[in-house]
């Protein structure tokens, strides 16, 4: 189905939870975020419900979120779920990997097609630091299990942090040096806990190709926002997802469903579409009436903030 910009929008990134194992100093307050009821988070028959209708609208991808997905119980039977629905053609996930050692090779074996991991460090002091409570260590054995397991082109997400990270910019893009993946650096955005944060930590992704200067511009064989750059000889890519510097509003062809059933056309607006509750056509109507929603393009910048009430955990981003 196509917006009304003309956007065809095939993926759906859905937040299974708004819990999470760690605190991230980006994300969610030290003391965490409002938890949500259990009556009012979706069971896994209604996220399947809601895949299934977006996926009649032309979803082929869903990617699982939180929080921490890893963190809702059973979730191995979600993935088989998800998997099953006819039209979807791959099942993906966001995770911190800290939990994903135990159970990598039961998401493989139930569906799940690929990994995004956050990784915003390769020092375990100041990963301590970053997520509050999780550790470099644990981050480490799941991506270990999942290649392991037999997971490819896991991708490894690295929000800029400037005066905290920007110092490991080199070090983190040469995991993809002898490896079959792509490390992607993401600009800060002003939203949630970082909206009031000083300028000096919004670092713009130019700062990477300055870090490794040998990186060249590459094509992407998939649709994206990430712009992909390898350095001669890497096995895997470098890339750069720039919403403040560089806006790709007119590429995206997403929707997010939050844990407890709304969706939200677009990751920075304060719009929502209640799904809780539809079955059938009317779920189908709502989620085409979400879509045909979305903004062209996102008011953010150093100015302005995100205009979204709710925090990065509570989305799935």
């Amino acid at each position: 189905m196509h917006d009304t910009f003309g956007r065809d929008v095939t993926y759906l990134r859905l937040s299974v939870t708004d819990l999470c194992n760690c605190r991230c100093v980006y994300c969610m307050p030290a003391c965490g975020v409002p938890r949500l009821r259990h009556e009012d988070i979706l069971s896994f028959e209604q996220m399947r419900q809601i895949v299934a209708a977006a996926a009649s609208l032309g979803v082929r991808k869903v990617r699982l979120t939180g929080g921490e997905p890893l963190v809702r119980r059973n979730i191995v039977d979600l993935v088989r779920m998800v998997a099953s629905v006819p039209g979807v053609d791959e099942v993906d996930m966001t995770t911190n990997a800290t939990l994903l050692a135990p159970v990598a090779a039961e998401l493989r074996a139930a569906g799940l097609t690929r990994l995004n991991v956050s990784l915003d460090t390769l020092d375990a002091e100041r990963y301590r630091k970053i997520t509050r409570v999780g550790t470099l260590e644990d981050a480490l054995a799941g991506l270990a299990a999942a290649r392991e397991a037999g997971f490819v082109g896991t991708k490894i997400n690295c929000v800029l942090l400037g005066g905290i990270n920007q110092d490991e910019l080199r070090p983190l893009a040469e995991l993809a040096r002898t490896r079959d993946l792509s490390v992607r650096f993401i600009e800060l955005m002003p939203m949630g806990e970082c909206a009031a944060w000083p300028r000096e930590r919004f670092l713009p992704a130019d700062a990477v190709l300055a870090a490794v200067p040998e990186l060249a511009p590459v094509a992407s064989a998939a649709p994206g926002v990430a712009e992909l750059y390898r350095a001669p000889g890497w096995r895997g890519t470098v890339g750069l997802i720039r919403p403040m510097t560089h806006r790709f509003c007119g590429q995206c062809n997403r929707i997010r469903v939050t844990a407890d059933g709304r969706l939200k056309p677009c990751l920075h607006s304060a719009a929502e579409v209640d799904l809780r509750g539809l079955s059938g056509k009317d779920l189908v109507q709502a989620i085409a009436r979400g879509i045909a929603a979305k903004p062209g393009r996102h008011h953010m910048d150093m100015g302005h903030a995100s205009q979204t009430p709710r925090a990065m955990s509570q989305i799935g981003g």
